[in-house]
């Protein structure tokens, strides 16, 4: 019997499926802003489905965001709506992750900023969530740069920090920057877990054993997308232009998870478009395999 931490979902899909709302740039955080309550309501089913780790609505929270908006004088109060939806859904209820996700775009390693620029960044949002959160989890890490400057901004709010990379779909050893996975690894000293995350599941599965080799924590996120588009890979892009695979049930997708803790993960969970069903269905594979959920 193995402790399995078990994240949620994906929260951005989900808010724009309950919503019927069209994608926007903002994406999540729009949601939030027209739906008050949706996003509790999503963490809450994720906590019903069996999740122990609610992670707030703030991937995309970055000022960088909010230029020509109506929004850019909101972002603190914000971040104070998205830790209170976490707070409402959550309290007894399991740990709450602070997530950060990358300045400016997903998957863009190109245009990710300067470690200059982007400690002080990454250090403000931290501190934001530090005092409200369990441990912070930074997301879709896309290049050595952007591993070694998140992890320095998020240190400097004192709580755990995970670190989660995203590869690419179609080779699991490598970050989408083009870098091996095994490069990043030396540069991640003062995380206190190494995850793989938003890519196809079948390239996680190459990502883990490759985060297996270290002293750390490790495990995995899938989304379920069909690929990564190059029409995303553009200036303020929305979730619009992906497609969602059609073969990954909930059922598919608790069997990749399932190989993952094979390979030694002790943390899963899912990214966009892997929803409460999938961590129900994962979380009934993971007690009928004899694991403990923590």
């Amino acid at each position: 019997m193995t402790d399995i931490t078990l994240l949620d979902g994906g929260m951005g899909q989900e808010l724009i499926r309950r919503s019927g709302d069209t994608a926007t740039p903002l994406w999540a955080t729009q949601v939030m802003i027209d739906h008050p309550c949706m996003v509790s309501a999503v963490h809450r089913s994720y906590r019903d489905a069996g999740a122990t780790v609610a992670m707030t609505n703030t991937y995309a929270l970055h000022r960088d965001r909010f230029v020509d908006t109506a929004y850019k004088d909101r972002f603190a109060a914000l971040y104070s709506t998205a830790l209170t939806e976490a707070e409402a859904a959550c309290a007894g209820h399991g740990r709450i992750a602070g997530a950060i996700g990358p300045l400016r775009a997903s998957y863009r390693p190109d245009i990710h900023p300067e470690p200059a620029d982007a400690v002080p960044l990454y250090a403000e949002v931290a501190q934001l969530l530090g005092p409200r959160v369990d441990l912070i989890i930074c997301e879709t890490i896309a290049s050595i740069d952007h591993a070694r400057s998140v992890l320095a901004g998020a240190m400097t709010a004192g709580k755990p920090v995970w670190l989660a990379m995203t590869v690419d779909d179609n080779d699991g050893t490598r970050l989408r920057s083009g870098e091996r996975l095994a490069d990043v690894i030396p540069h991640t000293k003062g995380a206190a877990a190494l995850l793989a995350n938003c890519a196809a599941p079948e390239a996680i599965s190459t990502a883990i054993g490759i985060l297996a080799d270290n002293d750390l924590p490790f495990g995995g996120y899938a989304n379920g997308f069909q690929q990564i588009t190059s029409d995303f890979l553009k200036d303020k892009p929305t979730v619009s232009s992906l497609s969602a695979r059609r073969d990954l049930g909930p059922k598919e997708y608790a069997s990749h998870a399932m190989g993952w803790v094979e390979q030694g993960a002790t943390i899963v969970g899912g990214c966009c478009e892997v929803g409460p069903a999938h961590i129900a269905e994962l979380a009934a594979a993971l007690r009928d395999a004899g694991h403990e959920i923590v």
